[in-house]
């Protein structure tokens, strides 16, 4: 009689976790669906005050961005550029912008909605100046939010 012997293999099972890009969050993001930032002229000049920009998700392809250039006094041009800018294998570049400026006003502003690609971080970010014989400027960044 032949004895026979029977071999048994056994196999671990391990989770494995995918993760992505999106699920990520640096602090150059946040889990929002909205972000804000508002800087004040680091030089206290005579001209302009803050600049202020905001991104906020509507929906799973489009977000509403804005921006306000305030000054302290009617000045000869305010200007408000808006760049929204794209995170793309993990840093962010410029996806579109918008350049604005205007003629003895103390204040400029402006909101946009925008159709975007789903499935990555969007973020907004301000050039704000002043020219009222010199010219003062300052400049805002959001976080960047997901739209998926």
């Amino acid at each position: 009689m032949a004895a026979g012997m029977l071999a048994v293999t056994t196999a671990a099972v391990v989770p494995v976790q995918a993760s992505s890009i999106l699920d990520e969050v640096t602090d150059l993001e946040t889990t929002e669906d909205y972000a804000e930032d508002t800087e004040y002229s680091r030089l206290r000049g005579n001209n302009l005050n803050y600049g202020n920009v905001k991104v906020q998700k509507l929906s799973s392809n489009e977000i509403a961005i804005s921006g306000v250039t305030q000054c302290h006094h009617v000045c000869d041009t305010v200007y408000l550029y808006l760049y929204l800018e794209r995170k793309v294998d993990g840093s962010y570049g410029t996806y579109k912008y918008w350049r604005f400026e205007a003629n003895n006003v103390t204040s400029l502003s402006r909101g946009i909605n925008v159709i975007v690609p789903s499935g990555t971080y969007y973020r907004v970010r301000g050039y704000h100046a002043a020219k009222d014989g010199s010219k003062e400027s300052t400049s805002t960044l959001t976080s960047g939010i997901l739209i998926k």
